[in-house]
């Protein structure tokens, strides 16, 4: 039976750039940074030379696969198979916005009123992970 969420991964291409981006664009807090090789976790994520940054409230999970070349995000369309996004809670939404988009964001939408009291955009992260 499930008990509760543990984190959300993104493979990133660069995990010193995007541990940059999470925590001074974001503001996530880095809890750990982790090399791991061989082993279990090879088993789980089926490579070797996996490297992992943990952090946040809810745990993000960055993974690079070093001794692989990830592909890039072969289109920003949002309805392909296994695609997810993150999202955040925000105190003002058109704000956080305009910062996040001058910060190296790359905007999908512009934000859109869902109802008076709530509102939405797509971002991606600078490896097209959807926020």
């Amino acid at each position: 039976m499930i008990t509760g969420m543990n984190h959300t991964g993104f493979v990133v291409k660069d995990l010193d750039r995007s541990v940059e981006f999470y925590r001074e664009v974001m503001g996530f807090e880095l809890v750990r940074l982790v090399e791991r090789n061989g082993g279990p976790i090879s088993q789980v994520v089926g490579y070797e030379d996996t490297h992992l940054s943990l952090g946040g409230d809810h745990m993000l999970e960055l993974v690079e696969y070093r001794k692989l070349a990830s592909s890039d995000r072969p289109t920003q369309e949002r309805a392909v198979l296994g695609a997810g996004h993150l999202a955040f809670d925000v105190d003002d939404i058109e704000e956080t916005y305009r910062d996040l988009t001058s910060r190296g964001c790359v905007a999908m939408n512009p934000p859109a009123r869902l109802a008076p009291d709530r509102a939405a955009c797509y971002m991606q992260d600078p490896d097209g992970n959807c926020i």
